[in-house]
């Protein structure tokens, strides 16, 4: 089914992995297409048909020809720099006795202002920019898995049936590391936050939506 995809899709073949877990999942990985893998897990073998099946790894594919995972990969690299040094100016504020040598109080009051902003608003936007980034390439990834598997609908239906696994039964060899990777967000069942800008993924929702409008389109 992958050979078949990826020769649909104008991609090299990519290496196959299975993850063994009944927990209904998959992910790509890999810098480029030339050094891909896709994964599911046996759980989604058992949970999909084949046509649901074939738009799951039409959606992995999308991620490898888009070069998602090296976005993503970028994404995170330029947070987690910003985060760095919010907290290397967090330390020297504290060790360098940030606006002791301002001449009066209103320069010191802007001066604590330009700190928190520092430290806490700008790693603050840096994660939400990343995840919007993650979110954006989950919907194209979608609707480029309705074009190589030639049935959105099915994609649909999959991720329908993954998103109730998912808040039912939590996924043990997954991780925050690694939860954007998945084509569900594999830990739903622990997410309790109250903000969709936090999320890894798009709501499941609005993807299945955008699908059907999409095989709407096709017709």
């Amino acid at each position: 089914l992958v050979a078949d995809l990826a020769g649909r899709a104008g991609l090299p073949m990519p290496k196959v992995y299975i993850i063994d877990t009944d927990v209904p999942n998959a992910f790509a990985t890999g810098r480029n297409p030339s050094h891909a893998a896709v994964a599911v897990t046996t759980g989604i073998m058992e949970a999909l048909e084949y046509e649901e099946l074939a738009g799951v790894l039409g959606h992995e594919l999308t991620h490898v020809k888009n070069r998602d995972i090296l976005i993503s990969s970028i994404a995170a690299t330029f947070a987690g720099a910003i985060s760095m040094l919010a907290n290397m100016a967090q330390w020297a504020a504290i060790f360098g006795g940030f606006g002791r040598n301002n001449d009066n109080d209103d320069n010191g009051g802007g001066g604590i202002i330009g700190l928190l902003v520092a430290v806490i608003i700008a790693p603050l936007a840096a994660t939400i920019i990343q995840l919007a980034i993650s979110r954006s390439r989950e919907y194209a990834a979608d609707k480029g898995g309705g074009k190589i598997c030639g049935d959105p609908l099915a994609l649909a239906s999959a991720l329908e049936k993954i998103d109730y696994y998912a808040h039912h039964r939590t996924m043990p060899q997954a991780t925050q590391a690694t939860e954007h990777m998945y084509i569900i967000n594999p830990l739903a069942g622990k997410d309790i936050s109250f903000a969709s800008l936090f999320s890894t993924h798009p709501a499941t929702a609005d993807r299945i939506a955008r699908l059907r409008e999409q095989a709407a389109q096709m017709k």
